[in-house]
């Protein structure tokens, strides 16, 4: 009985929360100051850095996620040493879902958004294809739902962490153990 994630799962997993968390803070001060309070705040290089980055760590996830929807068609995932409950079994499942369909709905939101605004779709210093036309009125919608999809998001991951937490310290049912490192 396998209970541990694959290597190649645990380290996409682990590589997405990392950027995901980056991402997310990033967005919360462009959404919070806004462009002109960034370039107050911080000043252009910063600022073009900061949107840069944020659409970098956005085409990023969307890679990986796609590779973990890959990685779990092809390897599965692993049982739990304990049985879990069926209303945690639903719960777990209905996170991760959610988790699965917002990390890649988000980037595809940002990107097209982005694009429909006018502004380049960067990857690092790469231009990508903006996908669609220039649509000022459909860029301030696609923003909207893409920052409070990223209000979402944050939600369910302070769910999932607290659930891990639930498990690694009080229940200490070997749960954590399927997406750890160590």
């Amino acid at each position: 009985m396998r209970t541990h994630y694959n290597i190649m799962q645990r380290l996409v997993h682990w590589a997405v929360a990392l950027i995901v968390v980056g991402s997310l803070t990033i967005g919360l001060i462009l959404g919070r100051l806004g462009y002109d309070g960034v370039v107050a705040t911080f000043g252009n290089d910063v600022t073009n850095l900061l949107y840069k980055y944020h659409k970098t760590f956005g085409v990023l996830i969307l890679s990986l996620m796609a590779l973990r929807v890959i990685l779990k068609l092809s390897f599965g995932k692993p049982d739990y040493a304990e049985p879990l409950p069926g209303f945690q079994r639903a719960a777990s499942a209905s996170v991760h879902g959610l988790l699965y369909l917002g990390l890649l709905a988000m980037p595809v939101l940002g990107w097209l958004a982005t694009a429909s605004g006018g502004y380049p779709v960067e990857f690092f210093d790469w231009k990508l294809p903006a996908l669609i036309g220039k649509d000022k009125e459909l860029s301030a919608t696609l923003y909207t739902v893409h920052r409070t999809l990223g209000w979402v998001i944050g939600g369910l991951i302070l769910v999932h962490l607290s659930a891990a937490f639930y498990h690694w310290r009080i229940r200490r049912d070997g749960v954590i153990e399927r997406m750890s490192l160590f």
